[in-house]
């Protein structure tokens, strides 16, 4: 087997292997299950960027951020929520984990087992993305626009550094709200709020 050495402090890495041709799904599969300390993802052009394991205080936001949306899934009852370590094959081709995902129960139960088992060929009907040091707003844009693209319905883009939430909902121009309290999902995801003072 052959072995790539990456090594990067802060910023995603983009691995061009030019003499080997694209992996299928299947050999992508793989690829992360060899590779399961890295986080990786896979653009729509078949290219695989390999991102460092996220810092410790956005590993905490994001552990917040899941911890709440369980409490709402939970209550509310229809729809499954996935954490940061999830992948999902979306319908251009992308293999992509946001930091935080909700499916409706009705489209996931659509899947296949064996589908469900691996990265799942299903856009998250809402995500979350936050913003880490070695992320770009630019790239996170680039990003909640192509979750919006394969079908999302409702994407926030939590950017730390500088206290905003860029809401996203299809057809429609982001709205930025600035250092607030509370985020709501309504009417996409009734009754779901986002507390911000732990994620701050």
């Amino acid at each position: 087997m052959a072995t790539l050495l990456v090594q990067t402090n802060s910023t995603p890495m983009m691995i061009e292997l030019p003499w080997i041709v694209p992996m299928t799904e299947e050999q992508f599969y793989e690829f992360c299950l060899a590779n399961r300390d890295l986080r990786i993802e896979r653009n729509s052009s078949g290219e695989v960027i390999v991102m460092p394991p996220a810092f410790s205080d956005t590993g905490n936001r994001n552990f917040n951020i899941a911890a709440q949306l369980w409490n709402w899934t939970e209550r509310e009852g229809t729809g499954l929520g996935f954490d940061s370590s999830t992948g999902f094959t979306l319908p251009n081709g992308a293999t992509r984990s946001p930091d935080a995902a909700w499916i409706k129960l009705a489209r996931w139960n659509q899947l296949t087992e064996k589908q469900k088992a691996s990265f799942a060929p299903i856009c998250p009907d809402f995500v979350i993305e936050l913003r880490s040091k070695s992320d770009t707003v630019a790239s996170l844009q680039k990003k909640m626009a192509e979750y919006l693209a394969n079908g999302t319905i409702l994407g926030w883009l939590i950017d730390r550094q500088n206290r905003q939430v860029h809401i996203y909902r299809p057809h429609q121009e982001p709205v930025i709200l600035h250092d607030p309290q509370r985020v709501d999902g309504n009417p996409e995801l009734p009754g779901f709020e986002l507390v911000m003072a732990k994620i701050w």
